[in-house]
Parts: C-alpha cells; structure tokens; sequence
C-alpha cells in the first residue's frame, strides 16, 4: 500500500512542477513590466480560470492528500526506532573475566529524594581501568 501511494505521490509531484512551470505569470505583458496594471482592482486583473490553472489546483489538492497519507502511515508502522531513554541495555553474559576497557555493562539503580524513592532505572556505565594495588601487606 506505502509502494503504491508512494508512486502516485511521486507522480502527482512531478505534474505539479510541470504544470506550474507552462503557466504564465499575471503580469506577463508589457504593462506589467512598467508597472500598469490592466484593471482598477486591488489585486490586478483577475480572467477565468485556465485549464493549467485548475490542473494546478487538482495536483497540490492530491499532493497534500497523499503526503498526509503518507505521514500517516509511516507514523503508524510499527517499524520506528524507540527513542534512546526507552532502549534496554542488553545484558552481557557473565564468562568470569572482566570486561574489556571501553565497554560499558548495566547498573540497577534507585535514586532518592528526600527519603522518597524513585523506580529502578538501569544505567549503562562506561568502563574503565582498574588502579592495580600492591599484594596485601606491602607498602608503596
């Protein structure tokens, strides 16, 4: 369904430029450049409507209705990314040795404020080299 509405979207567009394009501006003779303007009106001279200029309104009518469609269904998917605050850590299998440097592994953790606490959250925490300590007993 996206496919098709996609390609009569596509087409509709390309229309819109070209008819857009074969018309002719309101002021296009040689009064206009000089500033005259054919009738008394405020908006200049208004003729009838042209075949071009009710094609016009044809195409950008059927270019709002499929780039709205559009919209709608690129929004109602499914298939969208979740923001970065939603994802889920992934967590990483316990093989007995330490993380490398770099990576980062999951903390659970439980803010509180003024004795009140808040839900668990995981963090995703970066890590970094461990300080090596001297064997126990000696000094520095």
């Amino acid at each position: 369904m996206i496919y098709l509405l996609t390609t009569i979207h596509v087409i509709v567009c390309l229309f819109l430029v070209v008819v857009v394009l074969l018309q002719s501006g309101k002021a296009a003779d040689l009064a206009g450049a000089f500033g005259g303007m054919g009738s008394q009106t405020v908006f200049g001279p208004r003729g009838s409507a042209t075949v071009l200029s009710k094609a016009t309104t044809v195409a950008a009518t059927m270019f709002m209705i499929t780039s709205l469609s559009l919209s709608i269904l690129a929004t109602r998917s499914g298939g969208a990314v979740p923001a970065i605050f939603e994802k889920k850590p992934t967590p990483q299998k316990n093989t007995g040795q330490p993380p490398p440097v770099g990576s980062t592994i999951p903390i659970q953790v439980t803010p509180s404020v003024d004795g009140k606490e808040s839900p668990t959250t995981v963090i995703p925490v970066p890590v970094q080299a461990t300080p090596t300590l001297p064997p126990q007993g000696q000094k520095k």
